[in-house]
């Protein structure tokens, strides 16, 4: 079996499976192979009864207290169990198994492994797995994988699909040189492959993510290095001065720059006058106002007679950018476009035609600007905004499309400096510190869930007062639930905790993107009091009205990722406020959140989040995000980083298209990150 096989070559994949293993990105056994485990479900020691522990899986070794008894809720029916140990008492609750009250006997001691969950003030195991001792003991702290799903497909499904690819895959070749692998003491990617999916232990496991974090980060390295080589200092045929129309439009704002602001804006005019193609990340914190500066210099191209090009990560963000761009730059007389993939073939034509003909100075957009269809008469600048959501492979994709045309790249990734020199090594950086005028700084709060009820009060005085809430809610760690349960539930108790009157909407990855558009737009028009999402609304759309967030679970999410969440909130003149809900109040969790009560400077929750992370957590921290890796994590995995990416410098032209020619399928994983770099 090869890794460019289909799926469909696993026993017992037929057509109905193969177009289920396609909803989760899973074509090839290769595709399989690199689908790793969100999370392993590790099976601990016996625990005394009084040691149970609210939302936590544990395993008590109990006997009967009393005869069960079976009720009846409608059809379900519930097997009510007292059992106890020589340290207390604990009801046990099966759903729909009835027949256990005839296996069930006095006297006899059992091995249950469930979820503690509270109902009321007593604490209850909930649907228990029964263990045979021998069963328990060949368990014990084995890792068990658990895969993100999708309907029609199991974890067991996935386990039995990867065992067999394992098994009949040549993973033989390792593109990492022997020597790369003995200095960085890396395991083979065969090994690694074997044991991130099946470790025998938690030390396996994190040999294993070692090995793999390091090749995410040298395939990116080798691959950015070579865009390098291909693009050092190109002559530029665009030579461009800001004119009058720049010296209006800084006239009619009704604010002034920030030094941060105009010591960005001053770089970029540097680099349009100065003759060479600009490659310049703008990074500056959500809120910063990066948009600003990115006009003015899509305006300075427009003037000059050239076309410009802004791409948002979303269609929400594209028109909400496109009403921003038409407001102040139509009485310029600069003719502005917009260009989704949302809009009827109809309309995308014609925007496509206006583009070849320069009938548009300025266009935004999504991922559709770069389209195959797409030409434009003469482009001059393109913007990224987001620069992580699309990677360097897209940014690649709009520069073809052009002469050479300069490009500016905006991020509110807060990534630290010896980071971003690598993961932006072949871009300029200017960093926008500080904060527009008339802002108040966000007000944190670090809390347990006992303060629940106070902040569902607080929300509603929000509400009452006109604003609007975020409540987000992580994906859920444990079973096979989806995001989407997760969020469904959530707003239900929600609603039954809230007055009637309070309009609470969904919004979760699983939904199709018309649908998170409408509830987006929809929020932002003011229709939604409170709306309960997953970190989707990470990049969405700006709405000043919003107040107040809840991150449940905050423990669950990096301190990076938690700052970009928040940053959602804190857009208007009303004071703002964001509330961290800790799930697993420990000592280590309260310091890190800690972080984000201390500060709102998202560059030092950055630096903070980097001295803060372990060597990677089996159930870790929700990933940044950043630059869209699978495993890696460029906060928690900053030392493999800077190991891979010095690594990666060794290597010349020649030497990684021989590497190239050694092992099939590697230039195309290299393409994966930095578009043709061979050229």
């Amino acid at each position: 079996m090869l890794e460019t096989d289909g799926i469909r070559c696993i026993k017992g994949v037929g057509e109905k499976a193969e177009k289920n293993y396609h909803k989760l990105g899973i074509y090839q056994i290769g595709d399989l192979l690199h689908y790793y485990p969100r999370s392993y479900d590790i099976y601990q020691p016996i625990q005394p009864v009084e040691q149970m522990a609210e939302g936590r899986v544990m395993v008590v070794e109990v006997s009967l207290a009393a005869q069960p008894k079976v009720a009846y809720a409608g059809k379900l029916k519930i097997l009510n169990c007292q059992m106890r140990d020589s340290s207390g008492t604990l009801l046990v609750v099966w759903y729909n198994m009835p027949y256990l009250l005839r296996s069930l006997k006095m006297g006899q001691r059992y091995i249950l492994r469930g979820k503690i969950i509270r109902r009321g003030s007593r604490l209850q195991m909930q649907q228990p797995k029964i263990l045979k001792r021998e069963e328990y003991v060949n368990l014990l702290y084995k890792l068990q994988p658990i895969y993100p799903l999708t309907a029609g497909i199991t974890n067991q499904a996935i386990v039995k699909a990867v065992r067999q690819a394992l098994q009949e895959t040549d993973l033989s070749g390792d593109f990492i040189p022997l020597e790369i692998r003995k200095e960085c003491d890396l395991i083979l990617h065969k090994k690694a492959i074997q044991d991130i999916h099946f470790p025998e232990n938690e030390k396996a496991f994190y040999r294993a993510r070692k090995r793999l974090v390091f090749e995410e980060f040298f395939l990116f390295a080798l691959a950015l290095q070579q865009m390098k080589q291909n693009r050092q200092k190109m002559q530029s045929s665009y030579v461009l001065q800001p004119g009058d129309k720049v010296e209006q439009l800084l006239e009619s704002l009704p604010f002034t720059l920030t030094e941060g602001q105009k010591e960005a804006w001053m770089d970029i005019r540097h680099d349009l006058q100065s003759g060479y193609v600009m490659n310049r990340l703008v990074q500056g914190d959500v809120g910063s106002g990066k948009t600003i500066v990115a006009i003015l210099a899509l305006l300075t191209v427009a003037e000059q007679g050239h076309q410009g090009a802004i791409m948002a990560p979303t269609e929400v963000l594209a028109k909400q950018h496109y009403e921003t761009f038409c407001e102040l730059l139509e009485p310029l007389g600069i003719r502005v476009g917009c260009l989704t993939g949302a809009m009827t073939a109809r309309e995308k034509k014609q925007v496509q035609q206006s583009l070849m003909d320069h009938e548009i100075d300025i266009v935004v957009g999504t991922h559709a600007l770069i389209q195959e269809k797409v030409h434009y008469a003469d482009l001059a600048l393109v913007v990224t905004d987001e620069q992580h959501r699309f990677g360097v492979k897209q940014r690649e994709g709009f520069f073809t499309k052009g002469q050479e045309p300069h490009m500016l790249v905006m991020s509110a990734t807060p990534i630290p400096r010896t980071l971003a020199i690598i993961l932006y090594g072949d871009l300029d950086i200017s960093v926008i510190h500080g904060l527009p005028q008339g802002r108040l700084p966000i007000q944190n709060c670090v809390v347990g869930t006992d303060f629940r009820p106070q902040s569902y009060r607080f929300m509603e005085k929000e509400v009452g007062k006109g604003h609007q809430v975020y409540v987000i809610c992580p994906m859920v760690e444990e079973s096979e639930n989806m995001e989407a349960e997760n969020v469904v539930d959530y707003a239900a108790s929600l609603r039954a905790a809230l007055s009637p009157s309070t309009r609470i909407e969904i919004l979760h990855g699983r939904m199709r993107s018309e649908e998170k558009n409408e509830i987006m737009e929809r929020f932002g028009r003011g229709e939604i009091d409170v709306l309960v999402s997953t970190t989707v609304i990470e990049v969405g759309i700006n709405v000043p009205n919003a107040t107040v967030m809840m991150v449940e679970n905050a423990e669950r999410f990096g301190l990076a990722q938690l700052h970009q969440l928040r940053g959602r909130v804190g857009r208007g003149s009303a004071q703002s406020y964001c509330i961290f809900m800790m799930g697993n109040p420990s000592k280590e969790t309260k310091e890190r959140l800690q972080v984000l009560e201390e500060s709102n400077d998202g560059f030092y929750v950055s630096e903070k989040d980097l001295s803060l992370r372990g060597p990677g957590d089996l159930f870790g921290i929700r990933q940044s995000g950043a630059l869209d890796f699978k495993l890696a994590d460029i906060y928690q995995d900053a030392d493999i980083l800077k190991q891979a990416n010095e690594m990666a410098a060794k290597f010349t032209k020649p030497q990684v298209l021989e590497l190239c020619k050694k092992y099939k399928g590697l230039r195309e994983k290299l393409e994966n990150y930095g578009g043709d770099i061979f050229l």
